[in-house]
């Protein structure tokens, strides 16, 4: 009777030392599970009053990879010719376009949570009046939020950075961190930079290959940014990109 009671006393000791490391872990090393956001991103609540369909992105190009790399530039200055619909579909495909039927990305993301967010403020876009769009992934779709000019507030914001007003449009890298912070606790957040970091320069290759030009904005006012833009409060603005034709 001893014996088979010091057996299950080995047995509920192992157990709970695997739940404890299991606890203790989950937050640092990714599950394998795979969750498509689509039901999350229907939650949000965006203006649907307009919706542009944008063309279908390119999957193959005329430029090498190694090519783009070499290319790759941060190019601050800008002409004032216009950005095709076409040209602004590929580079949002490249952040965070959808690339199979399971919801997957063109940027690698932790547990697959897609924190990520994608707004456009046009500029200089052709068929696009001057506003605040946002990217749905899952359609290919541009939603128009405000139909207004906030070159020059956006600007304001963002310590005068005149490419802000000069780029035929700006892409904002927003992000919901609560999507993956509630898979993986405090470091989820690190998860969120990263992803940042991947799309980011998805786009910085994209618009080399392209021959657009692009640079990464991360100085500017936070609130004062995300006022302007009228974001969701859960949306935050970790990054954006002026793109134009190099001056």
């Amino acid at each position: 009777m001893k014996k088979i009671i010091y057996i299950f006393a080995i047995f509920a000791l192992l157990a709970v030392t695997g739940f404890i490391f299991f606890k203790s872990f989950r937050g640092i090393t990714p599950r394998a599970t795979v969750a498509n956001n689509s039901e999350l991103y229907e939650k949000q609540n965006f203006n649907h009053a307009d919706m542009i369909q944008l063309p279908s992105p390119d999957t193959k190009g005329k430029m090498s990879l190694e090519e783009a790399l070499t290319l790759r530039r941060s190019i601050r200055s800008y002409t004032s010719e216009e950005l095709t619909l076409k040209e602004l579909s590929q580079l949002l495909w490249s952040a965070q376009g959808v690339t199979n039927e399971r919801g997957f990305r063109t940027a690698p993301s932790a547990g697959a949570t897609f924190p990520l967010e994608m707004f456009v403020v046009a500029n200089n876009v052709e068929q696009l009046k001057q506003g605040i769009y946002h990217y749905n992934p899952f359609e290919n779709t541009l939603e128009v939020k405000h139909l207004k000019d906030v070159s020059s507030d956006l600007m304001r914001a963002s310590l005068s950075q005149s490419m802000l007003a000069e780029g035929a449009a700006v892409l904002v890298f927003g992000a919901v961190f609560e999507r993956t912070t509630d898979r993986y606790g405090e470091r989820g957040e690190r998860y969120v930079y990263n992803e940042i970091g991947h799309a980011s320069q998805n786009v910085h290759l994209q618009a080399a290959a392209l021959n657009l030009g692009t640079v990464v904005i991360g100085a500017y006012r936070d609130d004062e940014v995300e006022n302007i833009l009228e974001l969701d409060s859960e949306i935050r603005v970790l990054y954006m990109m002026p793109v134009g034709r190099p001056r």
